[in-house]
Protein backbone atom coordinates (compact mmCIF):
# COMPACT_ATOMS: atom_id res chain seq x y z
CA UNK A 1 0.00 0.00 0.00
CA UNK A 2 1.54 3.41 -0.79
CA UNK A 3 2.36 5.74 2.15
CA UNK A 4 -0.34 8.50 2.23
CA UNK A 5 1.99 11.65 1.62
CA UNK A 6 0.73 14.80 0.07
CA UNK A 7 1.07 13.55 -3.35
CA UNK A 8 0.17 10.14 -3.10
CA UNK A 9 -3.35 11.32 -2.13
CA UNK A 10 -3.16 13.78 -4.66
CA UNK A 11 -2.47 10.81 -7.40
CA UNK A 12 -4.73 8.89 -5.70
CA UNK A 13 -7.49 12.10 -5.66
CA UNK A 14 -6.85 12.33 -9.44
CA UNK A 15 -6.88 8.69 -10.00
CA UNK A 16 -10.45 7.78 -8.49
CA UNK A 17 -11.86 11.31 -10.15
CA UNK A 18 -10.65 10.39 -13.86
CA UNK A 19 -12.39 7.00 -13.50
CA UNK A 20 -15.57 9.21 -11.99
CA UNK A 21 -15.61 11.78 -14.32
CA UNK A 22 -16.03 8.99 -17.37
CA UNK A 23 -18.38 7.66 -15.66
CA UNK A 24 -20.88 10.54 -15.01
CA UNK A 25 -19.79 12.20 -18.36
CA UNK A 26 -21.70 9.46 -20.00
CA UNK A 27 -24.91 10.07 -18.21
CA UNK A 28 -24.84 13.71 -20.74
CA UNK A 29 -22.42 13.18 -23.13
CA UNK A 30 -24.94 10.78 -25.18
CA UNK A 31 -28.07 13.70 -25.35
CA UNK A 32 -26.31 15.75 -28.04
CA UNK A 33 -25.66 12.75 -30.26
CA UNK A 34 -29.39 11.81 -29.72
CA UNK A 35 -30.32 13.66 -32.94
CA UNK A 36 -27.96 11.92 -35.22
CA UNK A 37 -28.24 8.64 -33.58
CA UNK A 38 -31.88 9.06 -34.75
CA UNK A 39 -31.09 9.51 -37.99
CA UNK A 40 -28.18 6.97 -38.27
CA UNK A 41 -30.22 4.18 -36.30
CA UNK A 42 -33.86 5.50 -37.55
CA UNK A 43 -34.97 5.16 -33.85
CA UNK A 44 -37.82 7.24 -32.38
CA UNK A 45 -38.17 8.96 -29.39
CA UNK A 46 -38.76 6.50 -27.04
CA UNK A 47 -35.53 4.29 -28.23
CA UNK A 48 -33.72 7.74 -27.26
CA UNK A 49 -35.32 7.71 -23.89
CA UNK A 50 -33.92 4.11 -23.40
CA UNK A 51 -30.62 5.39 -24.94
CA UNK A 52 -29.97 7.43 -21.90
CA UNK A 53 -32.54 5.58 -19.65
CA UNK A 54 -30.71 2.07 -19.85
CA UNK A 55 -27.95 3.65 -18.83
CA UNK A 56 -29.14 5.30 -15.98
CA UNK A 57 -31.55 2.46 -14.75
CA UNK A 58 -29.01 -0.23 -14.57
CA UNK A 59 -26.53 2.37 -13.04
CA UNK A 60 -29.21 2.76 -10.52
CA UNK A 61 -30.35 -0.55 -9.37
CA UNK A 62 -26.83 -1.74 -9.32
CA UNK A 63 -25.24 1.23 -7.36
CA UNK A 64 -26.06 -0.57 -3.74
CA UNK A 65 -24.79 -4.00 -4.63
CA UNK A 66 -21.99 -2.19 -6.26
CA UNK A 67 -21.07 -0.91 -2.65
CA UNK A 68 -21.78 -4.15 -0.72
CA UNK A 69 -19.20 -5.52 -3.33
CA UNK A 70 -17.03 -2.97 -2.59
CA UNK A 71 -17.29 -3.41 0.86
CA UNK A 72 -17.13 -7.31 0.36
CA UNK A 73 -14.00 -7.75 -1.87
CA UNK A 74 -12.25 -4.51 -1.41
CA UNK A 75 -12.95 -1.20 -3.12
CA UNK A 76 -9.94 -1.05 -5.35
CA UNK A 77 -10.48 -4.65 -6.76
CA UNK A 78 -14.19 -3.82 -7.46
CA UNK A 79 -13.42 0.02 -8.38
CA UNK A 80 -10.55 -1.69 -11.32
CA UNK A 81 -13.28 -4.12 -12.49
CA UNK A 82 -16.29 -1.69 -12.99
CA UNK A 83 -13.74 0.58 -15.07
CA UNK A 84 -12.54 -2.32 -17.42
CA UNK A 85 -16.13 -3.39 -18.40
CA UNK A 86 -17.06 -0.01 -19.00
CA UNK A 87 -14.14 0.17 -21.57
CA UNK A 88 -15.31 -3.06 -22.95
CA UNK A 89 -19.26 -1.58 -23.21
CA UNK A 90 -18.16 1.53 -24.45
CA UNK A 91 -16.41 0.04 -27.50
CA UNK A 92 -19.72 -2.24 -27.82
CA UNK A 93 -21.63 1.40 -28.31
CA UNK A 94 -19.31 2.51 -30.86
CA UNK A 95 -19.69 -0.37 -33.14
CA UNK A 96 -23.34 -1.18 -32.55
CA UNK A 97 -25.02 -1.53 -36.24
CA UNK A 98 -28.83 -0.67 -34.38
CA UNK A 99 -30.70 1.06 -31.45
CA UNK A 100 -31.27 -2.10 -29.84
CA UNK A 101 -27.38 -3.07 -29.70
CA UNK A 102 -26.59 0.23 -28.69
CA UNK A 103 -29.21 0.10 -25.43
CA UNK A 104 -27.83 -3.46 -24.61
CA UNK A 105 -24.16 -1.86 -24.61
CA UNK A 106 -25.59 1.05 -22.78
CA UNK A 107 -27.21 -1.56 -20.04
CA UNK A 108 -23.42 -3.29 -19.95
CA UNK A 109 -22.22 0.35 -19.60
CA UNK A 110 -24.00 0.62 -16.17
CA UNK A 111 -23.54 -2.61 -15.01
CA UNK A 112 -19.66 -1.41 -14.87
CA UNK A 113 -20.64 2.27 -13.55
CA UNK A 114 -22.58 0.51 -10.55
CA UNK A 115 -19.43 -1.37 -9.54
CA UNK A 116 -16.91 1.31 -9.91
CA UNK A 117 -19.00 4.55 -8.33
CA UNK A 118 -19.50 3.33 -4.79
CA UNK A 119 -16.04 1.81 -4.90
CA UNK A 120 -14.80 5.33 -5.90
CA UNK A 121 -16.17 6.83 -2.73
CA UNK A 122 -15.13 4.42 -0.61
CA UNK A 123 -11.52 4.59 -1.85
CA UNK A 124 -11.57 7.93 -1.02
CA UNK A 125 -13.05 8.04 2.82
CA UNK A 126 -10.41 5.30 3.48
CA UNK A 127 -7.53 7.56 1.71
CA UNK A 128 -8.99 10.24 3.63
CA UNK A 129 -8.89 9.69 7.40
CA UNK A 130 -9.08 13.71 8.16
CA UNK A 131 -12.36 14.98 8.17
CA UNK A 132 -11.97 18.22 7.24
CA UNK A 133 -9.37 17.17 4.47
CA UNK A 134 -12.14 14.61 3.62
CA UNK A 135 -14.76 17.17 3.04
CA UNK A 136 -12.22 19.21 0.60
CA UNK A 137 -11.90 15.52 -0.84
CA UNK A 138 -15.05 14.53 -1.43
CA UNK A 139 -15.96 18.52 -3.15
CA UNK A 140 -13.31 17.36 -6.12
CA UNK A 141 -14.92 14.48 -6.08
CA UNK A 142 -18.35 16.35 -6.38
CA UNK A 143 -16.91 18.94 -8.85
CA UNK A 144 -15.59 16.10 -11.06
CA UNK A 145 -19.08 14.85 -11.34
CA UNK A 146 -20.31 18.52 -11.76
CA UNK A 147 -17.76 18.99 -14.71
CA UNK A 148 -18.60 15.55 -16.46
CA UNK A 149 -22.60 16.13 -16.55
CA UNK A 150 -22.52 19.73 -17.58
CA UNK A 151 -19.60 19.00 -19.68
CA UNK A 152 -20.79 16.49 -21.17
CA UNK A 153 -23.17 18.29 -24.02
CA UNK A 154 -20.06 20.38 -24.82
CA UNK A 155 -17.77 17.32 -25.33
CA UNK A 156 -20.50 15.50 -27.10
CA UNK A 157 -20.87 18.27 -29.43
CA UNK A 158 -17.40 18.56 -30.26
CA UNK A 159 -17.04 14.86 -31.22
CA UNK A 160 -20.32 14.46 -32.81
CA UNK A 161 -19.46 17.65 -35.06
CA UNK A 162 -15.55 16.72 -36.15
CA UNK A 163 -15.86 12.71 -35.78
CA UNK A 164 -19.76 11.66 -35.73
CA UNK A 165 -21.70 10.28 -32.88
CA UNK A 166 -19.78 7.15 -32.17
CA UNK A 167 -16.80 9.10 -30.75
CA UNK A 168 -18.85 9.90 -28.03
CA UNK A 169 -18.31 6.47 -26.74
CA UNK A 170 -14.76 5.38 -27.73
CA UNK A 171 -13.53 8.80 -26.23
CA UNK A 172 -14.03 6.46 -22.78
CA UNK A 173 -11.53 4.03 -23.94
CA UNK A 174 -8.26 5.88 -23.32
CA UNK A 175 -9.81 7.63 -20.10
CA UNK A 176 -10.71 4.52 -18.38
CA UNK A 177 -7.46 2.61 -19.26
CA UNK A 178 -5.70 6.02 -17.80
CA UNK A 179 -8.01 5.85 -14.55
CA UNK A 180 -7.09 1.98 -14.75
CA UNK A 181 -2.95 2.63 -14.24
CA UNK A 182 -3.55 5.46 -12.09
CA UNK A 183 -5.45 3.41 -9.27
CA UNK A 184 -3.25 0.73 -9.73
CA UNK A 185 -0.02 2.96 -9.25
CA UNK A 186 -1.46 4.48 -6.42
CA UNK A 187 -4.49 4.25 -4.52
CA UNK A 188 -4.31 2.17 -1.43
CA UNK A 189 -6.92 -0.73 -0.63
CA UNK A 190 -9.17 -0.31 2.09
CA UNK A 191 -9.76 -3.45 3.89
CA UNK A 192 -12.19 -5.70 2.46
CA UNK A 193 -15.24 -7.58 4.60
CA UNK A 194 -16.09 -10.87 3.28
CA UNK A 195 -18.43 -11.88 5.61
CA UNK A 196 -21.37 -9.49 4.49
CA UNK A 197 -23.71 -10.70 2.25
CA UNK A 198 -25.09 -9.84 -1.19
CA UNK A 199 -28.65 -10.64 -0.95
CA UNK A 200 -29.38 -11.56 -4.41
CA UNK A 201 -33.41 -11.30 -3.27
CA UNK A 202 -33.21 -7.25 -2.95
CA UNK A 203 -31.23 -6.94 -6.15
CA UNK A 204 -33.87 -8.83 -8.08
CA UNK A 205 -36.93 -6.63 -6.90
CA UNK A 206 -34.79 -3.25 -7.01
CA UNK A 207 -34.24 -4.08 -10.72
CA UNK A 208 -37.43 -4.92 -11.29
CA UNK A 209 -39.11 -2.07 -9.99
CA UNK A 210 -36.70 0.36 -11.27
CA UNK A 211 -37.44 -1.08 -14.51
CA UNK A 212 -40.88 -1.12 -14.21
CA UNK A 213 -41.10 2.51 -13.47
CA UNK A 214 -39.18 3.59 -16.07
CA UNK A 215 -41.02 1.37 -18.62
CA UNK A 216 -44.45 2.97 -17.17
CA UNK A 217 -42.74 6.66 -17.56
CA UNK A 218 -41.34 6.29 -21.23
CA UNK A 219 -44.17 4.61 -23.26
CA UNK A 220 -46.79 6.34 -20.69
CA UNK A 221 -45.39 9.69 -21.87
CA UNK A 222 -45.41 8.17 -25.97
CA UNK A 223 -48.46 6.67 -26.05
CA UNK A 224 -50.69 7.54 -22.77
CA UNK A 225 -52.20 4.89 -20.65
CA UNK A 226 -52.57 1.54 -22.50
CA UNK A 227 -52.20 -1.95 -20.96
CA UNK A 228 -48.98 -2.41 -20.79
CA UNK A 229 -48.25 0.98 -19.23
CA UNK A 230 -50.85 0.05 -16.77
CA UNK A 231 -49.40 -3.61 -16.38
CA UNK A 232 -45.70 -1.67 -15.90
CA UNK A 233 -47.26 0.56 -13.42
CA UNK A 234 -48.91 -2.38 -11.22
CA UNK A 235 -45.68 -4.55 -11.52
CA UNK A 236 -43.98 -1.41 -10.24
CA UNK A 237 -45.76 -1.17 -7.28
CA UNK A 238 -45.85 -4.59 -6.56
CA UNK A 239 -41.73 -4.95 -6.67
CA UNK A 240 -41.31 -1.94 -4.93
CA UNK A 241 -43.12 -3.83 -1.94
CA UNK A 242 -41.65 -7.13 -2.44
CA UNK A 243 -37.95 -5.13 -2.27
CA UNK A 244 -39.33 -3.43 1.19
CA UNK A 245 -40.84 -7.09 2.20
CA UNK A 246 -37.37 -8.78 0.93
CA UNK A 247 -34.98 -5.92 2.56
CA UNK A 248 -37.04 -6.29 6.34
CA UNK A 249 -36.04 -10.20 6.26
CA UNK A 250 -33.23 -11.17 5.10
CA UNK A 251 -30.86 -11.32 7.76
CA UNK A 252 -28.09 -9.47 5.44
CA UNK A 253 -30.21 -7.17 3.56
CA UNK A 254 -28.27 -4.98 0.73
CA UNK A 255 -30.21 -1.88 2.20
CA UNK A 256 -30.54 -1.82 5.95
CA UNK A 257 -34.15 0.27 5.72
CA UNK A 258 -32.69 0.87 9.88
CA UNK A 259 -30.33 3.31 8.27
CA UNK A 260 -33.58 5.37 7.50
CA UNK A 261 -34.26 6.11 10.85
CA UNK A 262 -31.58 8.46 10.87
CA UNK A 263 -33.18 11.97 9.34
CA UNK A 264 -29.84 12.89 7.83
CA UNK A 265 -29.17 9.86 6.10
CA UNK A 266 -32.42 10.18 5.20
CA UNK A 267 -32.98 13.35 3.97
CA UNK A 268 -30.17 13.70 2.29
CA UNK A 269 -31.16 10.76 0.20
CA UNK A 270 -34.66 11.58 -1.03
CA UNK A 271 -32.22 15.31 -1.68
CA UNK A 272 -29.64 13.79 -4.17
CA UNK A 273 -32.84 11.85 -5.51
CA UNK A 274 -34.55 15.40 -6.21
CA UNK A 275 -31.68 17.21 -7.14
CA UNK A 276 -30.79 14.71 -10.42
CA UNK A 277 -34.28 14.55 -10.96
CA UNK A 278 -34.10 18.30 -12.10
CA UNK A 279 -30.76 18.76 -13.44
CA UNK A 280 -30.72 15.51 -15.76
CA UNK A 281 -34.03 15.68 -16.84
CA UNK A 282 -33.81 19.63 -17.51
CA UNK A 283 -30.25 18.39 -19.72
CA UNK A 284 -32.36 15.93 -22.04
CA UNK A 285 -35.32 18.09 -22.48
CA UNK A 286 -33.10 21.33 -23.25
CA UNK A 287 -30.62 19.80 -25.47
CA UNK A 288 -33.34 18.25 -27.41
CA UNK A 289 -35.10 21.49 -27.95
CA UNK A 290 -32.07 23.44 -28.96
CA UNK A 291 -31.29 20.96 -32.01
CA UNK A 292 -34.98 20.32 -32.87
CA UNK A 293 -37.42 23.00 -31.95
CA UNK A 294 -34.23 25.79 -32.16
CA UNK A 295 -32.56 24.14 -34.86
CA UNK A 296 -28.95 24.24 -33.47
CA UNK A 297 -26.06 22.00 -34.70
CA UNK A 298 -25.20 19.38 -32.16
CA UNK A 299 -21.29 21.56 -31.39
CA UNK A 300 -23.77 24.91 -31.12
CA UNK A 301 -26.21 23.27 -28.94
CA UNK A 302 -23.39 22.13 -26.31
CA UNK A 303 -21.80 25.46 -26.69
CA UNK A 304 -25.06 26.83 -25.96
CA UNK A 305 -24.60 25.07 -22.35
CA UNK A 306 -20.95 26.47 -21.99
CA UNK A 307 -22.68 28.87 -18.80
CA UNK A 308 -23.97 26.18 -17.17
CA UNK A 309 -20.59 24.13 -17.46
CA UNK A 310 -18.59 27.33 -16.90
CA UNK A 311 -20.08 27.80 -13.12
CA UNK A 312 -19.80 24.05 -12.19
CA UNK A 313 -16.18 23.63 -11.41
CA UNK A 314 -16.34 26.51 -9.40
CA UNK A 315 -19.82 25.73 -7.53
CA UNK A 316 -18.05 22.42 -6.78
CA UNK A 317 -14.92 23.65 -5.24
CA UNK A 318 -16.50 26.54 -3.45
CA UNK A 319 -18.94 23.82 -1.90
CA UNK A 320 -16.23 21.79 0.11
CA UNK A 321 -14.43 24.79 1.21
CA UNK A 322 -17.47 26.03 2.43
CA UNK A 323 -19.13 22.87 4.01
CA UNK A 324 -15.55 22.59 5.65
CA UNK A 325 -15.82 25.98 7.40
CA UNK A 326 -18.93 25.99 8.75
CA UNK A 327 -18.89 22.40 10.06
CA UNK A 328 -22.11 21.27 8.07
CA UNK A 329 -23.71 20.47 5.15
CA UNK A 330 -26.94 22.18 6.00
CA UNK A 331 -26.23 25.75 4.90
CA UNK A 332 -24.36 24.65 1.91
CA UNK A 333 -27.24 22.93 0.82
CA UNK A 334 -29.64 25.21 1.47
CA UNK A 335 -27.96 27.86 -0.91
CA UNK A 336 -27.16 25.48 -3.35
CA UNK A 337 -30.87 23.90 -3.78
CA UNK A 338 -32.49 27.57 -3.60
CA UNK A 339 -30.22 28.54 -6.11
CA UNK A 340 -30.57 25.93 -8.54
CA UNK A 341 -34.84 25.92 -8.16
CA UNK A 342 -34.31 29.93 -9.14
CA UNK A 343 -32.41 29.23 -12.16
CA UNK A 344 -34.47 26.22 -13.14
CA UNK A 345 -37.79 28.47 -12.67
CA UNK A 346 -35.83 31.17 -14.88
CA UNK A 347 -35.49 29.06 -17.28
CA UNK A 348 -39.30 27.95 -17.68
CA UNK A 349 -40.31 31.38 -17.98
CA UNK A 350 -37.74 31.89 -20.58
CA UNK A 351 -38.61 28.72 -23.03
CA UNK A 352 -40.24 30.52 -25.69
CA UNK A 353 -38.71 32.47 -28.71
CA UNK A 354 -37.33 35.12 -26.55
CA UNK A 355 -33.08 35.81 -27.29
CA UNK A 356 -31.06 33.16 -25.78
CA UNK A 357 -29.58 35.64 -23.67
CA UNK A 358 -32.42 35.73 -21.30
CA UNK A 359 -31.63 32.02 -20.74
CA UNK A 360 -27.75 32.76 -19.68
CA UNK A 361 -28.19 33.71 -16.12
CA UNK A 362 -30.52 31.60 -15.05
CA UNK A 363 -28.32 28.52 -17.45
CA UNK A 364 -25.76 29.60 -14.85
CA UNK A 365 -27.90 29.44 -11.76
CA UNK A 366 -28.59 26.25 -12.37
CA UNK A 367 -25.10 24.67 -13.03
CA UNK A 368 -24.29 26.72 -9.72
CA UNK A 369 -26.60 25.16 -7.86
CA UNK A 370 -26.52 21.88 -9.01
CA UNK A 371 -22.79 21.76 -8.26
CA UNK A 372 -23.05 23.41 -4.45
CA UNK A 373 -25.31 20.94 -3.60
CA UNK A 374 -24.08 17.65 -4.64
CA UNK A 375 -21.66 17.97 -2.61
CA UNK A 376 -22.84 19.18 0.26
CA UNK A 377 -25.58 15.83 -0.06
CA UNK A 378 -23.12 13.26 0.04
CA UNK A 379 -20.84 14.54 2.82
CA UNK A 380 -24.27 14.15 4.75
CA UNK A 381 -24.97 10.66 3.68
CA UNK A 382 -21.79 9.08 3.97
CA UNK A 383 -20.50 11.10 7.08
CA UNK A 384 -23.77 9.59 8.86
CA UNK A 385 -22.73 6.14 8.97
CA UNK A 386 -19.85 4.26 10.34
CA UNK A 387 -16.70 4.21 8.38
CA UNK A 388 -16.87 0.12 7.17
CA UNK A 389 -20.18 1.29 5.88
CA UNK A 390 -18.63 3.75 3.66
CA UNK A 391 -19.37 1.48 0.31
CA UNK A 392 -22.47 1.09 1.44
CA UNK A 393 -23.92 4.92 2.04
CA UNK A 394 -22.01 5.51 -1.41
CA UNK A 395 -24.11 2.98 -3.20
CA UNK A 396 -27.45 4.79 -1.77
CA UNK A 397 -26.63 8.29 -2.13
CA UNK A 398 -25.30 7.76 -5.90
CA UNK A 399 -28.50 4.96 -6.13
CA UNK A 400 -31.16 7.57 -5.05
CA UNK A 401 -29.20 10.09 -7.49
CA UNK A 402 -29.25 7.92 -10.42
CA UNK A 403 -32.51 7.00 -9.89
CA UNK A 404 -33.42 10.57 -10.38
CA UNK A 405 -31.69 10.77 -13.03
CA UNK A 406 -34.21 7.70 -14.63
CA UNK A 407 -36.91 9.51 -13.29
CA UNK A 408 -35.97 12.87 -14.71
CA UNK A 409 -35.14 11.94 -18.47
CA UNK A 410 -38.66 9.86 -18.43
CA UNK A 411 -40.70 12.30 -16.50
CA UNK A 412 -39.19 15.52 -18.04
CA UNK A 413 -39.21 13.49 -21.55
CA UNK A 414 -42.98 12.92 -21.90
CA UNK A 415 -43.61 16.41 -20.28
CA UNK A 416 -42.26 18.19 -22.81
CA UNK A 417 -43.25 16.01 -25.53
CA UNK A 418 -42.77 16.91 -28.95
CA UNK A 419 -40.37 19.84 -28.13
CA UNK A 420 -43.68 22.79 -27.91
CA UNK A 421 -43.00 25.65 -25.56
CA UNK A 422 -45.33 24.92 -23.14
CA UNK A 423 -44.96 21.27 -22.51
CA UNK A 424 -41.02 22.80 -22.46
CA UNK A 425 -42.10 24.91 -19.95
CA UNK A 426 -43.61 22.37 -17.76
CA UNK A 427 -40.88 20.16 -17.67
CA UNK A 428 -38.42 22.86 -16.42
CA UNK A 429 -40.83 24.25 -13.86
CA UNK A 430 -41.30 20.72 -12.48
CA UNK A 431 -37.44 20.37 -12.33
CA UNK A 432 -37.10 23.95 -10.63
CA UNK A 433 -39.71 22.74 -8.38
CA UNK A 434 -37.87 19.74 -7.06
CA UNK A 435 -35.23 21.51 -6.06
CA UNK A 436 -37.19 23.73 -3.87
CA UNK A 437 -38.69 20.48 -2.42
CA UNK A 438 -35.11 19.34 -1.89
CA UNK A 439 -34.85 22.52 0.65
CA UNK A 440 -37.40 22.23 2.19
CA UNK A 441 -36.61 18.31 3.16
CA UNK A 442 -33.22 19.92 3.70
CA UNK A 443 -34.66 22.38 6.45
CA UNK A 444 -36.47 19.09 8.47
CA UNK A 445 -34.06 16.47 8.22
CA UNK A 446 -30.33 17.58 7.73
CA UNK A 447 -28.43 18.36 11.19
CA UNK A 448 -26.96 21.57 11.69
CA UNK A 449 -23.24 20.10 12.43
CA UNK A 450 -21.72 16.88 10.81
CA UNK A 451 -21.82 14.16 13.17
Amino acid sequence: MPTKTPAVLSCALVAVCTGYFMVILDSTIVNVALPALRTDLRAGVNGLQWVVDGYLLVLAAGLLSGGALADRFGARRVFQAGLGVFVAASLGCGLAPDVTVLVLARVAQGAGAALSVPASLALLRAAYTDRTARARAVGVWGGIAGVAAAGGPLLGGVLVAATGWRWVFFVNVPIGLAAMALTARYVPAPRARPGHGLDPAGQLTGVVALTALALTMIEGGRSGVNALVALSALVFVLAGAAFVAVERAVRAPMLPLGLFRTPTFAGGTAVGLLINLGFYGELFVVNLSFQQTLHYSALLAGLALLPQMGVVAAGSWLSGRFTARVGSPRPTLLIGLITGGVGLLGMAASASQAPYALLVLPLMATGFGMSFSMPAVTTAVTDGVPGERAGLASGVINAARQTGGVVGVALLGALAGGGAVAGLRTALAVAGLAFLAGALITLRTVDRAMP
